[in-house]
């Protein structure tokens, strides 16, 4: 696969300083700059930005992904296969609540991968993966 550049995302949080220690002492990344209403991470190698915003109500939505509720909007990242695994440990010592325990999506079929869902503590829903073969990441 080629290099791959960096993406920036900016989330909303309705609790900057606990979202900022979730994401700096549960996930490890690294903080950079921030202000009194946003902080930067280094989000395994990207650019997260989570910025203050009034807690909303609206619900979550959810569509059917092998058999599970995903839910939408979500984001995260394609992990190496081992390093999905380790980290999977890392959050299950942490108490990390998993909306989709880590299990292996479409089993034998193209496209398998490891998966886990869980939300940070203002609700914003993320995912982690993992492929064997990484070729196997946009397979029909």
């Amino acid at each position: 696969m080629p290099t791959i550049s960096p993406f920036h995302i900016a989330i909303p949080v309705h609790n900057l300083e606990t979202c900022r220690v979730f994401y700096r002492d549960i996930l490890n990344c690294e903080e950079g700059r921030s202000s009194e209403h946003w902080v930067d991470f280094n989000f395994f190698g990207h650019q997260l930005v989570i910025h203050y915003k009034p807690k909303s109500e609206e619900t979550i939505h959810t569509n059917s992904v092998d058999g599970k509720s995903v839910p939408v909007p979500h984001y995260g990242v394609v992990l190496p296969w081992n390093d999905f695994h380790e980290f999977s440990k890392h959050l299950k010592s942490k108490n990390i609540q998993f909306i989709i325990e880590p299990y292996i999506r479409f089993e034998g079929q193209v496209g398998e991968q490891a998966t886990m869902f869980f939300y940070d503590p203002a609700g914003n829903a993320l995912e982690f993966k993992a492929f064997k073969d990484l070729n196997q990441l946009f397979a029909k």
